[in-house]
């Protein structure tokens, strides 16, 4: 297709998809991915956008909550994430007909994996069959909503509270069952996530629609009945309440104290369940209109508004009603007014992709993200890694709350002290970042600064695995994202400084065998090939953090020109790509494509650097139609806080953040026929590409026009993620071998 004006797209277009908040099903990802990735770890249940609480169903021996592949339930719990450990799922409930037995603190009851249970943005419900108890459950930004039929059969309708029954484990636990029969209290304190030393306190204040009548405490180890209040790790107790009942059951939490959870109940615990719950449906079709489709296949517009669901459920409010919240120094700090302070950042998986997502489509929340991250920093000396409420986990490795800043930052989320971030990031980077108690963001600074790697010492391990290559391919990109954020603020001389740091990946290049491998103190590559296939019951090879030579060689998305160089060009990097694509989903071990694990994200796009983005093209299809759907078992991975499916939100509407700390978005052949990001300020980005949906859609790029002029750059101009702009993509049912093969048409790489 020559360049141009391109013609106009016809008038008679497909209309978008009303009410989006219809098209979610909740129940997607809940499953199991096969037996590379194991549980795909998503909830089901009731939350709103963002919000402090996850009201949502637990299956036994499950480290995340629920696995829909499992029947047994061991009720309900008001914390969950899709997280790769065992942690959250605090203040577990049950509500059932079977008496009170020796160990109540163990119980569980089938749940109905059928028709009968339904998942939808802000509201689940589902049938208990051997009790005949139905459980309906809806949310606020800080209470829990729910709603629970027992049969009349002449058994006591009895409701177990367990805070001594987090998922993780608890070190202590407290309940109190009120003088008035009405309310509970009591909190739960856990922690250890992935082995960590981190815990947390959250406290709940929880009120019935009746009294109730007899009632109880355990300990974990002896049940007493009668007993108000309990104090220990596996505490808990019961009410009961009379046959056939209908309850109304209200819980709010809050991480400052009891007091602030009463307070959230009365703010937010006021409105009918109904009311709650649309309400709660209301703001989630509020939040997933920003992005508008049209497209005539149903199960494409379901994987995609359920994955734009799960990508706006982390990470969560941590403020109180009044603005009150547990800082990282284990004081009480309020928020800026009409502000709010978050929590729960799994920031190794979610700055790739889902930061820049957020940020583009809700600017002021990505403003308070950071802005959050900035006071955890201030109260503790560093950024938090992995931070889980408010103490630093420092799980994963790289410096990865970095990039997770700049690119919020980059996106749109600009109003936070940013000169006070770019010092921080900077401290760290530089002299390690000392944060409270034993935390160290960058442990092995000076050492790295030495070399400019990281060798394969114990200086540079997680669990119980040296990862120096890994590591020092994450800093290199923490370092540019610091450089570009630097010039963005006016700071030439950190700027310059980053970027040359930012190329400390040349340093693990190993000429003899084509990869980047891990180096000893000495400075000698280890011996051997460059990959070496692990052991069957190790999880990836020795250097790199989940994950092979393979699948690393590719982590340089700042420098991707300067890795072509080194690997021979562009035909040998497609050869190499051709063997590496050549299965999807492999997992750590093999040497082929993980798209289910972060570091590979990014991959497919590699082809439109190289000359040959119709292999792009291919290669997304491919991960999109075989590896996600709309069905329990439908991602290829753990989501991790919503990275997954951000993936999958890019990926259809034919637009990917190729490289952290910039706006660059590179691009894929879209899945709607039409699609409308809409940006602030009234601004949009319109996306038509006729002839794109359905099982029959053309699957390959003919052409790309930005405002009504032709070009055949696979990237967009870097402005239009402010002002907006109007994308049409001409497609082909063969692939189209010339269009964006040039030169110049690759997107962006930046040396030294």
């Amino acid at each position: 297709m020559t360049m141009g004006a391109m013609p106009t797209v016809r008038a008679e277009e497909a209309a978008f998809v009303p009410n989006p908040v219809d098209h979610v099903d909740t129940l997607i990802g809940t499953g199991t991915g096969g037996e590379t990735v194991g549980e795909i770890n998503n909830f089901p249940g009731a939350s709103v956008p963002f919000g402090m609480v996850q009201y949502s169903p637990d299956t036994t021996d499950t480290y995340a909550g629920y696995d829909h592949d499992n029947e047994r339930s061991t009720g309900f719990s008001m914390t969950h994430a899709s997280v790769g450990c065992a942690a959250f799922g605090d203040i577990p409930m049950l509500p059932t007909t079977t008496p009170i037995g020796s160990q109540p603190w163990d119980a569980w009851e089938r749940i109905a994996h059928d028709d009968t249970e339904v998942g939808r943005p802000g509201y689940y419900t589902v049938r208990f069959p051997d009790t005949g108890v139905t459980a309906e459950l809806t949310a606020t930004t800080r209470t829990g909503a729910g709603r629970f039929r027992y049969p009349d059969n002449g058994r006591p309708a009895l409701f177990h509270v367990r805070p001594g029954g987090s998922l993780a484990g608890n070190s202590a636990a407290t309940i109190q069952i009120g003088q008035d029969n009405t309310t509970i209290t009591g909190s739960a304190t856990t922690g250890e996530f992935c082995g960590k030393n981190n815990v947390y306190t959250v406290y709940f204040a929880m009120k019935f629609s009746q009294p109730f009548g007899a009632y109880g405490t355990w300990d974990g180890d002896t049940v007493f009945p009668g007993a108000r209040s309990a104090e220990s790790s596996r505490g808990g107790g019961y009410v009961e309440f009379p046959a056939g009942s209908v309850l109304d059951v209200r819980t709010a939490l809050s991480y400052v104290s009891v007091d602030g959870a009463r307070a959230n109940l009365v703010a937010e615990g006021e409105e009918s369940f109904d009311e709650v719950r649309a309400a709660a449906a209301t703001d989630w079709d509020a939040a997933l209109s920003r992005i508008a489709v049209a497209g005539t296949d149903t199960n494409d517009v379901t994987t995609f508004y359920t994955a734009l669901y799960r990508a706006l459920l982390h990470p969560n409010t941590f403020n109180d009603v009044d603005g009150r919240y547990i800082g990282f120094d284990g004081n009480i700090h309020t928020v800026a007014a009409g502000r709010t302070q978050y929590a729960n950042f799994s920031d190794w998986d979610t700055y790739r992709c889902l930061a820049a997502l957020q940020a583009l489509l809700f600017p002021e929340h990505a403003s308070d993200m950071a802005q959050s991250l900035v006071n955890d920093a201030e109260q503790s000396g560093s950024f938090p890694r992995w931070a889980l409420a408010n103490s630093a986990t420092g799980e994963m490795t790289g410096d990865n709350v970095v990039p997770l800043i700049v690119n919020l930052y980059t996106f749109g989320g600009t109003d936070f002290d940013s000169r006070t971030a770019l010092r921080y990031m900077v401290n760290a980077a530089t002299q390690g970042g000392i944060g409270r108690g034993s935390y160290v963001e960058r442990p092995g600074i000076a050492t790295y600064l030495a070399h400019g790697y990281a060798p394969q010492s114990p200086e540079f391990s997680t669990d119980h695995k040296i990862v120096g290559a890994s590591l020092t391919l994450e800093w290199a990109v923490d370092d540019f994202t610091i450089a570009r954020f630097a010039d963005a603020l006016g700071d030439t001389a950190t700027a310059a400084e980053f970027q040359d740091r930012a190329q400390y990946w040349r340093n693990l290049f190993n000429p003899a065998t084509g990869y980047l491998s891990p180096r000893t103190v000495a400075g000698a590559f280890l011996d051997g090939p460059g990959f070496v296939e692990p052991g069957s019951e190790d999880f990836g090879q020795d250097g790199f953090d989940e994950g092979n030579a393979e699948q690393y060689l590719w982590w340089v998305p700042h420098n991707i020109a300067g890795l072509t160089a080194a690997l021979g060009g562009r035909q040998a990097v497609t050869d190499r790509l051709d063997r590496f694509t050549a299965q999807l989903n492999a997992g750590p071990n093999q040497p082929y494509l993980w798209i289910g694990n972060e570091p590979n994200f990014g991959v497919p796009w590699l082809y439109n650097y190289v000359g040959q983005p119709w292999k792009t093209q291919q290669t997304v299809d491919r991960v999109r139609s075989e590896l996600f759907g709309p069905t329990p078992n439908g991602e290829p991975g753990n989501d991790d806080l919503g990275a997954m499916s951000s993936w999958y939100v890019w990926a259809a509407l034919g637009l990917y953040p190729s490289t952290p700390g910039t706006p660059i978005l590179t691009v894929n052949t879209p899945v709607f026929e039409r699609a409308e990001i809409r940006l602030p300020a009234g601004q949009a980005i319109q996306i038509r590409a006729p002839g794109a949906s359905g099982p029959n859609g053309l699957k390959y790029l003919n052409g790309l026009a930005i405002d009504g002029q032709a070009t055949d750059q696979t990237f967009l101009p870097e402005p239009i993620i402010r002002t907006g702009g109007d994308l049409t993509f001409w497609l082909s049912p063969v692939p189209n071998t010339v269009w964006g093969t040039a030169d110049s048409a690759a997107p962006p790489s930046f040396g030294e």
